[in-house]
């Protein structure tokens, strides 16, 4: 059964927990892990290069030379892509690499990341995360105790602007909620802090 250890913001333990077989027991699925983060770095490409083919670029339109009897090459355009200020052969237009991911995929996927996190024992759980006001030094101090300063994604249940702005010029470490988490944004972190509540409402909504 996996389980996780409980500390208050001190860096005291608390208790351990077992966590739920149904998100954080399963057996790690590679393949929908790889799709969503595909998925997510492509749907965060802004896809705007732009390149001029030859019917683009200006100039041209005359025949440089005759076709014969020059000795050289045959042209039909100063303007084709081997000559220079030539236009670009199937150049780079703004397209969408947007594609859409089955959401039985992105559960998995979701599941399979969490019960990961839950067997390497990279999950930390934050009896609870009270800041009463937006002070980075509270966040750093949190995560000293913690051993945490490297690399962390903080998740509590709700949205949590002291959180957020207190965290948000720390290296390395993330803030996010239960309603927006997302396997790319685990994943890129050695560490998994939940707070109770947050773990509480991920179990109810995964279960």
């Amino acid at each position: 059964m996996a389980t996780a250890k409980v500390f208050n913001m001190k860096g005291e333990f608390i208790e351990e927990i077992a966590l739920n077989e149904n998100v954080f027991g399963i057996e790690p699925n590679t393949t929908a892990i790889h799709t969503i983060v595909v998925n997510t770095l492509a749907n965060k490409r802004q896809g705007t290069q732009s390149a001029k083919t030859k019917s683009e670029v200006s100039g041209g339109g005359k025949k440089p030379y005759r076709q014969k009897g020059t000795g050289r090459a045959r042209q039909g355009s100063i303007r084709s892509a081997q000559w220079i200020h030539g236009g670009i052969i199937f150049a780079p237009k703004p397209r969408s690499y947007r594609f859409k991911v089955n959401n039985k995929v992105r559960r998995l996927a979701m599941l399979s990341t969490l019960s990961s996190r839950a067997q390497s024992e990279d999950i930390v759980i934050l009896d609870k995360l009270e800041i009463d006001e937006f002070k980075t030094k509270k966040i750093v101090d949190m995560l000293k105790a913690l051993k945490l300063e490297t690399s962390a994604l903080i998740v509590t249940a709700e949205p949590d602007q002291k959180v957020v702005k207190s965290a948000g010029n720390i290296p390395g470490i993330d803030t996010t909620f239960v309603g927006t988490i997302n396997v790319y944004d685990i994943l890129r972190h050695e560490k998994l802090v939940l707070t109770k509540d947050a773990l509480s409402k991920l179990t109810e909504v995964y279960a």
